[in-house]
């Protein structure tokens, strides 16, 4: 097989498209302490990015007779990369994302070690079961607390960060379950059921993350029904540009809430009305990406409209890749 073949089928094996839709984990997180992203950040994302690959490794050497029926075309049952080579990225993955993450400090690696074990739990185990999805939720909700712990560093302990970004995890958390219960049946199709309780829940999500929080840590952000503060007039009579600066922040979160709803549900619509594997598949997609736009709300619900721009900026690339590769 040529170099850009194996490039190729390394690229399905880990389904990169889905790769962009990780940082945001770790930039939500960090946005809930309410401290600014720095170094700390960075290792919790490298560490989120080599967790969430292993987790796609394992998943194609657990499922390879499963899809060498129902999907003949993935990398491993085909032939283009062998079981041994995906179940030794997996290991290799895995230990680089607890070793980044141990140079963050203690808490950050125990947070990690929970996600890796919560990981490989679900692909060798617990997918196929009834806590399939409240697995995979419980790892991407673990992802973005590992985001907040890292950033807070040794120096806060475990707990305050964590508490800080529970509400986050739990959004994403979510999300997630929902995704996924609609992702059991993907090959298969034939059941309403799913999306519509995905629509319900991306309707639920899309009201709850549209309004603004304040953070426990950093403390940066406007207290959720504060009265707002009445408008500055500059020297020239006109309004001060602060004051429209805190205008759009604030309108920052409804706007990404909205995003996300557009994402997600119009997929979930079509797989409610002819739940066929294509438009299954299609809505998972749609849920995947929708989580861009989900951890910029969250990231400017908190007060964070820097990072939440910077998390939406990784939506165009997440898009382009996937028309290359399927992230599902």
């Amino acid at each position: 097989m040529s170099a850009v073949a194996t490039r190729r089928a390394w690229a399905e094996l880990l389904r990169l498209p889905a790769l962009f839709t990780v940082p945001g984990d770790a930039l939500a997180g960090a946005a809930a302490t309410g401290l600014r992203p720095d170094h700390r950040t960075l290792l919790a994302i490298g560490s989120s990015l080599c967790l969430y690959e292993a987790g796609m490794a394992l998943n194609d050497w657990a499922d390879r007779a499963e899809d060498a029926v129902e999907r003949p075309e993935r990398p491993l049952p085909s032939g283009r990369i062998a079981p041994p080579a995906a179940l030794t990225a997996a290991t290799a993955l895995t230990a680089a994302g607890l070793a980044l993450a141990s140079r963050a400090g203690r808490p950050a690696l125990v947070v990690a070690g929970a996600l890796a074990g919560t990981v490989w739990a679900y692909d060798l185990g617990l997918k196929h079961t009834p806590a399939g999805p409240a697995a995979m939720a419980t790892a991407r909700g673990l992802d973005l607390l590992l985001g907040a712990t890292t950033t807070a560093g040794p120096d806060h302990g475990p707990r305050a960060p964590a508490t800080a970004a529970v509400p986050s995890a739990a959004a994403l958390a979510a999300h997630t379950l929902a995704v996924t219960a609609v992702s059991r049946r993907e090959t298969q199709g034939g059941s309403s059921t799913a999306p519509l309780a995905a629509l319900a829940t991306t309707a639920t999500l899309t009201t709850l993350i549209g309004t603004t929080r304040r953070a426990p840590v950093g403390g940066r952000m406007l207290q959720r029904g504060r009265p707002a503060p009445r408008a500055r007039v500059g020297l020239a009579g006109g309004p001060d540009l602060r004051n429209a600066a805190d205008t759009a922040r604030r309108a920052l979160p409804g706007a990404l809430a909205l995003a996300y709803a557009a994402t997600a549900a119009k997929p979930l619509f079509h797989a409610a009305l002819n739940p066929s594997p294509p438009l299954t598949q299609r809505a998972v997609g749609g849920g995947i990406r929708a989580m861009i736009p989900l951890q910029a709300a969250l990231a400017a619900r908190t007060g964070a409209p820097v990072t939440a721009l910077l998390t939406t900026a990784l939506a165009p690339a997440a898009r382009r890749f996937a028309r290359k590769v399927s992230v599902t």
